[in-house]
Formats: structure tokens, sequence, C-alpha cells
């Protein structure tokens, strides 16, 4: 059994740092802004970049939505889905696709982080622990951020893939998470067949990030489960 975990924007597979010796010599974070802008050929280079048959499937934001489109394309390879913070139906909002990729490209990664991501942690969140999110996201190109956007807003929508999935879906949500918050994740894990939702007290929407010990015991439950 392979433990693949997907990142959020705007970040790389970095962010899972404190998660990577979860199953020793079987866990992968693949950076995926270089697969392309799109959320399928994303998908299909993480599964590419496995071997098992029998992934326990990670994502956070649209690591999450990647995560969903692997298993759309592979459903008899996951064996679990773990989607924290993550959409799986799509707003059509290209309007602020285009905005937030012109200002990427026009004022650079920190204009970006300030106005889009940094209201996502929570309000309460350690000053140093949102210092080094900050400082991971932008040491990233912003042509692969901007990549990122794009395939966040042109994913396919995926809501009623979950009803269709026989592995587990667990729903993570932080409970200060503005996007998409509690209510969009109870649904979510109610419309999968074995769904569960997971509510993180103090934290926003990068749990990974805020609350690394929580993201850790969730997985480790996971895997005990899969086993």
């Amino acid at each position: 059994m392979d433990l693949v975990l997907l990142h959020a924007l705007p970040f790389d597979g970095s962010m899972w740092h404190a998660h990577l010796n979860m199953l020793p010599g079987h866990t992968h974070a693949p950076s995926l802004y270089a697969c392309g802008d799109n959320l399928t050929d994303w998908a299909r280079k993480a599964l590419e970049g496995v071997s098992s048959d029998k992934l326990i499937v990670v994502g956070n934001s649209v690591g999450g939505s990647c995560a969903l489109e692997m298993a759309a394309l592979a459903p008899e390879r996951i064996s679990a889905l773990v989607l924290v913070g993550a959409k799986a139906a799509r707003r059509i909002d290209s309007k602020l696709q285009d905005e937030c990729i012109e200002l990427i490209q026009n004022c650079g990664l920190e204009a970006a982080w300030d106005k889009y991501w940094a209201s996502f942690f929570a309000a309460n969140i350690d000053e140093h622990v949102l210092v080094s999110a900050k400082e991971m996201a932008l040491q990233l190109s912003p042509e692969h951020v901007a990549h990122g956007v794009r395939a966040f807003h042109t994913r396919p929508s995926r809501f009623e893939l979950l009803a269709e999935l026989d592995c587990p879906v667990i729903c993570v949500t932080g409970e200060h998470d503005i996007a998409p918050g509690i209510e969009t994740m109870q649904a979510q894990a109610n419309a999968a067949k074995n769904g569960q939702l997971i509510v993180v007290p103090d934290c926003g929407h990068y749990v990974p990030i805020e609350k690394p010990k929580v993201m850790r015991a969730i997985i480790r439950d996971t895997i005990e489960a899969a086993s």
C-alpha cells in the first residue's frame, strides 16, 4: 500500500514534510504544477508515479480535487480518500481566476499571498507557523502557481462521484475554514457511500500545516483501517 499526499495552493509537496515518514518507502508527496494546467493531467501523472494498486490518497484543497480526479480515473486503485478542505463540486468563477493569475504575473506571489491565501489560516494561528508557510509559498515559481490556479478553476465537478466510490471518503475541515467550510464538507461526507466528517478545532484551511499532529493522527487511523 502506498500513501499519496497532494498539496494545496500555493504550496508544493514540501508542505507535507511532517508526514513523509507515515509509510516509510511508500509515501509520495509530488509537486504537481509542472504536470500541466489541468487536474486530469495532474491526476494521471500522480497515478503514474506510484506502482501500488492500493493507494491511500490525501489531498488538501486543490490537492483534494486532484485526489478525486485520481479516483475518477482509477477507482479500483483507491483504498481511501482523505479530502482536506476540498470542494468536490465546482462553481465557475473565471473572473476570480483571471484576476488571481493577473496579480501573480504583474505583482508577484507575495501580493497574491496577501490577497488570497493568508486569510485562509485560522485567525489565532501561531505567527511562526504563518511566517514559515509564507516563506514556503514564496519559494515557488509564479508560473507554476498560476498553473495551479488555472487547474483549480477549470477542474471537473466531481460531487456525483462521491456516491459512486466504494472506498471510505474522510472529509476533514478546520473549524474556521472559510473555503469550503463545515457545511460543504458535511454535505460531501453525507453524499459518499462511506463518508465521514472530521472537524479540527482552532484550525483554518491548511490542516497539514496548521495542525500537523492532528493530520498525522487522521492519516494513521486511515492507514490502519485500510490495512
